[in-house]
């Protein structure tokens, strides 16, 4: 599995498909697998939804909820369900539509389709949501080999009007893909609001998004230059995210691919190949340097929490030997906030055994948060993997939060309040699962230390 697909909440349900091969664990046959979920933590496995045909795979995109039925596919008051997604062949890809009046159970191709060509074989990931201002649907695709994102307005998803692009801009150095674009408000700023665009670059920085203005026709980039990008995540695996429609309770929630196309399809897993990120709840805050996203767990994984081990000390030594005796495993959530002093580099090692360690720690010389995985476990699969990823974190007060998801392959790391994240995949061997405090070239006090076993 790679890319989340067609993200939409419809009758009591969190849908999520994804790109899929059914015929193996590397890439290839893409089609879009099924799963929904009643609180977006615990998930059922459905039929696959749309599977690949005559030639033609199925790669991204996204799902609406008709409800004014504008495209017709609706009967007896029952609004569709609509999937756009791209359509894959050897010499193009084009833009397509299927749709479902059966809460998404069973799907069906639009006989017109393509709904949208433009002759070119890199147009793709299509991401569609009503702008109610403008009384339209607006696509957003990716022109993947000259790094744009296109903007298309339809009245009624079948018949699409090109309306502007925006770019090239920010970062360059590979194909745009899997792009969204949504709306939030400013915290602190009630009368405030902007767009966020998204777009990932594929083999490269991954996810970057940008802030501005969207009219229904054009975005404006508004809180930097062109030549700015700014990173959504600065791990090596967070890839293709896209936002649920229709949230039910206002929020704006994403999930990214766990993975990086650099070593995807070698990944040292079996019987499985990919995973998705913990859901995220995104907001927008204005800091020192402009408008950014902060990124938050959303607040239904605390269901997961079972053991809860609160560790006090205000010393490193006397929370490890806390530590020592506190029973691990390899799906953990740990939240700790050091309160810094004289060392300048300081943190927790994770999955540590006798010749392995994830390092989450902070470089008070650079202020960053980092993750080093070169010790991590397997690796040897790329050259590309072993490497510490690094995002800029300011401390708040004197103080440094890390709030840590640990499951048995992956680190997801959010420093401070969410306005850095670093997202790992890490191979360590099974029995490496000790925690330990460290702090280099001085000390550090902890002001707490919680620790939960997750179900």
């Amino acid at each position: 599995m790679n890319d989340p697909n067609g993200l939409v909440f419809h009758d009591g349900e969190y849908h999520l498909f994804y790109q899929h091969n059914p015929l193996g664990d590397t890439w290839g046959h893409m089609s879009w697998g099924h799963a929904v979920s009643r609180d977006l933590v615990h998930w059922e496995h459905l039929p696959v939804a749309l599977t690949e045909e005559d030639g033609i795979m199925i790669f991204s995109g996204s799902a609406v909820v008709d409800w004014k039925n504008t495209s017709g596919f609706g009967m007896d008051g029952n609004p569709p369900l609509i999937a756009i997604y791209t359509g894959h062949s050897e010499t193009e890809q084009t833009q397509n539509i299927a749709f479902s009046t059966d809460r998404g159970r069973t799907w069906t191709k639009y006989e017109g389709n393509p709904v949208l060509s433009i002759g070119s074989r890199e147009f793709r990931d299509p991401k569609v949501f009503w702008h109610e201002p403008t009384s339209r649907w607006i696509m957003v695709t990716a022109l993947a080999d000259r790094q744009k994102v296109c903007f298309y307005g339809s009245p009624d998803l079948r018949h699409w009007t090109h309306l502007s692009d925006f770019g090239p801009a920010g970062a360059m150095d590979g194909a745009w893909e899997c792009p969204d674009l949504f709306p939030l408000p400013v915290e602190g700023e009630p009368e405030s609001s902007k767009w966020v665009l998204k777009v990932d670059v594929f083999k490269s920085v991954n996810a970057q998004y940008f802030v501005g203005d969207f009219d229904g026709e054009h975005f404006v980039q508004k809180e930097d230059n062109t030549s700015v990008w700014l990173h959504a995540d600065h791990g090596a695996d967070f890839y293709a995210a896209q936002s649920w429609s229709d949230e039910p309770n206002g929020r704006r929630i994403w999930i990214g691919w766990l993975n990086n196309w650099h070593y995807a399809n070698v990944i040292p897993t079996s019987p499985w190949r990919g995973s998705f990120s913990v859901p995220r709840e995104l907001r927008l805050r204005r800091s020192p340097e402009g408008l950014r996203l902060i990124q938050q767990p959303i607040e239904e994984l605390k269901q997961l929490r079972q053991a809860h081990y609160h560790v006090t000390g205000k010393d490193i030594a006397t929370v490890n030997a806390q530590l020592s005796a506190v029973p691990v495993n390899l799906a953990l959530e740990i939240d700790v906030e050091f309160l810094m002093e004289s060392a300048h580099e300081f943190g927790i090692k994770v999955c540590t055994g006798n010749d392995e360690e994830t390092l989450i720690g902070y470089d008070a010389r650079s202020k960053e948060l980092f993750v080093d995985r070169r010790h991590s476990g397997e690796s040897t699969f790329s050259d590309q993997f072993p490497a510490v990823h690094r995002a800029p974190l300011s401390p708040q007060g004197g103080k440094i939060r890390l709030h840590i998801f640990l499951d048995s392959c992956s680190v997801e790391v959010f420093g401070g309040e969410g306005e850095a994240v670093i997202s790992d995949l890490i191979f360590p061997r099974s029995q490496s699962a000790k925690l330990e405090l460290f702090a280099h070239g001085g000390d550090v006090a902890v002001q707490a230390l919680d620790i939960w076993k997750l179900s």
